[in-house]
């Protein structure tokens, strides 16, 4: 199978190329309760490069640097259009799709910058760290930001689900925010956070994760 690792592609067979990946943080209040925190009073954000891009199908090699690797489901949104200071209520107006997608993080190295105050890159930006599903084109979804579920499967085993109402920003809300700090620019995408769930993953391991009635991605470790 040739897997393309720089394009990002649609349900439909259109691509287009992967940008800069926006991370949430603690989006999920039951995921922010596992981790030991609190919901923040602003968003904690975090990026990943193009190089962290993985497509369905693709085997991940885990990084050496790290001995606890962590699978985190999330809903993902993909700009398709340039955008700054953009509302709210229009921030659905530059979304290209959704999908699913793994943010892998090596949770030893994260803990580790933590304690020291240091930034997470190398914890969450290693390669091929974001898997990410085909996506869902956003006319498939109507015309206001929809409502969407998802689910994790570790070797056939349920261990995440998700639910985009349970978010403590919605993705119009993340939009909106991150465009105000940063120019978005179309092939970006956004993680929008973790429900509760999270594990270590290992070599050997497969995990499915679904949109519900939409998309899936399957990934496995080496």
């Amino acid at each position: 199978m040739n897997l393309d690792y720089r394009n990002y592609v649609f349900t439909d067979g259109r691509t287009m190329q992967v940008g800069t990946m926006y991370c949430a943080g603690r989006n999920y209040a039951d995921h922010a309760s596992e981790m030991g925190a609190v919901v923040p009073s602003e968003p904690i954000i975090f990026i990943k490069p193009p190089s962290a891009y993985s497509p369905n199908g693709a085997v991940v090699e885990l990084p050496k640097f790290s001995s606890e690797v962590h699978f985190e489901a999330e809903l993902v949104v993909l700009i398709g259009s340039d955008c700054k200071d953009i509302a709210t209520e229009n921030a659905f107006q530059v979304v290209a799709g959704y999908g699913v997608g793994l943010d892998l993080t090596a949770r030893d190295a994260q803990q580790r910058a933590k304690q020291c105050g240091e930034p997470w890159a190398v914890s969450k930006g290693f390669r091929h760290s974001a898997p990410i599903s085909s996506i869902v084109p956003i006319e498939k979804y109507g015309d206001k930001e929809p409502h969407l579920t998802f689910s994790l499967f570790l070797n056939d085993e349920k261990r995440q689900y998700g639910d985009s109402k349970k978010m403590e920003r919605s993705t119009a809300q993340i939009i909106a925010y991150l465009s105000s700090i940063f120019e978005l620019r179309a092939g970006d995408c956004i993680f929008t956070g973790t429900p509760s769930g999270v594990g270590s993953v290992t070599s050997g391991d497969n995990a499915r994760l679904l949109l519900h009635d939409y998309t899936e991605l399957n990934v496995s470790f080496l």
